[in-house]
This record gives structure tokens, sequence and C-alpha cells, in this order.
């Protein structure tokens, strides 16, 4: 996956302490990244594609909190719950 999939821009730095911190950013995002594919055993584009088609609404009517949202696929409920699961020590 790449900033182009995302629809990001390219970003341009010319500090060294933005151009550190935008590599933090990128590892992170890279660590992160692995994390997902590891966990669900999809690709991270595959991951990114379906869990962008899912959004959650919170309405305030009054002083109640409505939630609205699609109710997930069985497939996406169950990665999304092994991405939040702690790893065990091999």
């Amino acid at each position: 996956m790449s900033k182009h999939d995302l629809q990001a821009r390219p970003i341009f730095h010319h500090k060294r302490e933005s151009i550190e911190a935008h590599m933090s950013i990128v590892f992170a995002a890279l660590a992160l990244t692995r994390h997902i594919e590891t966990a669900t055993g999809m690709s991270i584009k595959r991951f990114v594609t379906t869990t962008r088609r899912y959004r959650e609404v919170i309405i305030e009517a009054g002083e109640q909190l409505i939630t609205a949202a699609d109710p997930l696929p069985e497939d996406l409920h169950a990665a999304i719950h092994s991405i939040s699961q702690p790893r065990r020590a091999h």
C-alpha cells in the first residue's frame, strides 16, 4: 500500500526535526500495518478497503445519545477482534 492508495499528497520537509518526526510516523504506520496483516491474515489494502465502507454516527437527541451504524460482517468483526487481542510470547 502506498500514499497513492490512501490518496495522500506528497510531503516535503526541510528541517531535520520535521524529517525525523515524519520518519517516526512512517515507521509507526509500517509497524501497525504489519500487526494488522499478521493478526487478521488480510492484506492491508484489503483491510482498509473493507473497513472504509463502515461508519458509525452518534446523534444527540435532547439528552439521549443514539448510535447508528451498519452491522459489521462476521469476517470484519473477527478481524477487528483479532487486532485488539494481546500477542502471545513465543
